[in-house]
C-alpha cells in the first residue's frame, strides 16, 4: 500500500456503522459541525471521509474513529419532515488515515491515504450461494440494488461489499470486511459466517 496517493484535508465524520465502497448511507445532519462540513463540501468536491468510531459516540465530544475508512460524496440532499438536514452518501475508495485533527468546532480534519480500487475478480462456483442470498436480501432490505446487472453479482468485491453491508453484522466484523484488500477470503469469512444468522 505504499506510495499512495495523498487527498488534502478530508472531514471525517465518525458513525456507528462502516461504508463500503460503491455503497450509499442516509444521513441526518444537525450538529453544527456536520452541517458547516455539508456546506463546505457543496462548495468544494463534495467528499468527506466516514470511519467506524472505536470509542464514543456520534453526537458530542469528538469521537476516536477507526485508521481504515471510506470516502463519501454527497449525492443527494433534502429537508426532512423533521426539520433536519438529509443527505444521501455514496462510498468511493477506501483509505488510511495518517495522521488527525480537531478544529475548534469538533470536527476532524484527516490527512489521508487513498487505498487502490479492488481489481475485478470472478465469483468462484464455490460461493455461488453467497449470489443467490445476496439477490433475496437485496429484494427485502436494498431497492437501490434491484436493477444492479447481473455482471456485478459476478464480481467478487461488489458481491462482499454489498454482502458485508446487508448482513448482520457486529461493527467489528463490518470494520473488518472493510479492511480486508482479498475479495476472496472476504467472501470465504462471510460465508463462514452464515451459519449464524441461518439459526437465528
Amino acid at each position: 500500500m505504499a506510495d499512495q496517493p495523498l487527498r488534502p484535508a478530508l472531514p471525517l465524520f465518525p458513525l456507528s456503522t462502516v461504508l463500503y465502497p460503491q455503497g450509499q448511507l442516509r444521513l441526518r445532519i444537525f450538529e453544527r459541525r456536520y452541517l458547516d462540513m455539508v456546506r463546505e463540501c457543496t462548495r468544494g468536491d463534495g467528499y468527506f471521509g466516514v470511519c467506524l468510531i472505536l470509542q464514543g459516540h456520534e453526537v458530542g465530544e469528538p469521537a476516536v474513529p477507526a485508521a481504515i475508512g471510506t470516502l463519501a460524496r454527497i449525492a443527494d440532499f433534502n429537508h426532512r419532515e423533521d426539520g433536519l438536514l438529509g443527505i444521501v452518501a455514496e462510498g468511493g475508495e477506501r483509505f488510511r488515515v495518517r495522521q488527525t485533527r480537531v478544529r475548534s468546532d469538533g470536527l476532524a480534519i484527516g490527512e489521508v491515504e487513498l487505498w487502490p480500487v479492488e481489481a475485478a475478480q470472478a465469483v468462484p462456483v464455490e460461493f455461488a450461494l453467497l449470489q443467490t442470498i445476496l439477490e433475496r436480501l437485496i429484494e427485502n432490505m436494498a431497492p437501490q440494488w434491484r436493477h444492479a446487472p447481473r455482471s456485478a453479482y459476478d464480481d467478487a468485491s461488489w458481491l462482499g461489499f454489498r454482502l458485508a453491508e446487508l448482513l448482520p453484522l457486529q461493527p467489528d466484523e463490518q470494520q473488518r470486511m472493510l479492511e480486508l484488500t482479498d475479495p476472496l477470503r472476504r467472501l470465504a469469512e462471510l460465508r463462514d459466517i452464515l451459519p449464524r444468522f441461518q439459526k437465528a
